[in-house]
């Protein structure tokens, strides 16, 4: 088989797992008005999943942690979470707040939002502070 050929396919094979990792994390993202509603309901507790450098430029007015969900620390301190609670986590574009959902998901949290990121929900009305 010729060696470009299967570059194209590997290059291929990878674009299609991009896009169906983003579809997948999409599919758990609610959008900023959702989110206003769910709060009214159950202010739950707010994540920030971005970096400490990228949560001190700033961030929601209201949010209660910042666990990176890049770093080793996102998984030992959610497992200290009561998993009865609700849960809304964002980040830049949603993208890593999609990957901490899963994470959660998979540890057996039920009630766990991916609210998107920054910038969407700052433009829908939520304050930012830094």
């Amino acid at each position: 088989m010729d060696t470009s050929l299967i570059v194209i396919i590997l290059v291929g094979a990878a674009f299609a797992l991009f896009y169906l990792n983003r579809i997948k994390n999409s599919k758990n993202m609610i959008p900023p008005q959702k989110f206003k509603e769910l709060l009214e309901e159950d202010p739950g507790i707010i994540i920030d999943v971005r970096t400490k450098g990228e949560f001190k430029s700033g961030h929601l007015k209201e949010v209660d942690h910042n666990f990176d969900v890049t770093s080793g620390e996102f998984n030992e301190k959610v497992r200290n979470l009561d998993k009865n609670k609700v849960y809304y986590l964002y980040c830049r574009t949603g993208a890593r707040s999609g990957q901490a959902v899963n994470i959660m998901k998979r540890n057996n949290f039920e009630n766990v939002y991916n609210v998107g990121g920054l910038q969407s929900l700052v433009n829908a009305g939520f304050k930012q502070t830094s």
